[in-house]
């Protein structure tokens, strides 16, 4: 079996891969891999592509956390703020974690809510109010 030997260059990784994924879009999943450095030469000349690798940075740098702890180890993870809900089964609107990271909310934390005819406007309370 002949051994493998690492690329030259260091794969993309972050909001650099995302964006050379999306600049990609015509290509297969193994293509796009190898055009982002996923992949390894061995000694004869063919290439393995790392696909798991590949893979896992794309998740990473969209900010999924598939285990419930942060991907970075700082508290930062989590989806990116598309500033679109809809309304659950149940009536509900959840305004998910990403949102009141980017706020600094922490739990407890009230709101006023003020209907208009087509929009919900929230107001934080703070302790002189």
């Amino acid at each position: 079996m002949a051994k493998k030997q690492k690329q030259g260059t260091a794969p993309l990784s972050g909001q650099a891969l995302v964006e050379k994924v999306k600049e990609l879009d015509d290509l297969s999943r193994e293509e796009k891999a190898k055009e982002c450095g996923y992949y390894t030469l061995n000694e004869d000349g063919s290439e393995r592509i790392s696909m798991m690798k590949f893979l896992n940075a794309l998740i990473d740098a969209e900010g999924v956390e598939l285990d419930g702890k942060s991907q970075n180890g700082n508290g930062r993870g989590g989806r990116n703020a598309s500033y679109k809900i809809s309304v659950q089964s149940n009536g509900n609107l959840l305004i998910g974690s990403t949102y009141t990271k980017q706020m600094e909310l922490n739990p407890g934390d009230e709101f006023e809510i003020s209907l208009g005819r087509k929009h919900i406007h929230l107001k934080q309370l703070t302790d002189d109010e």
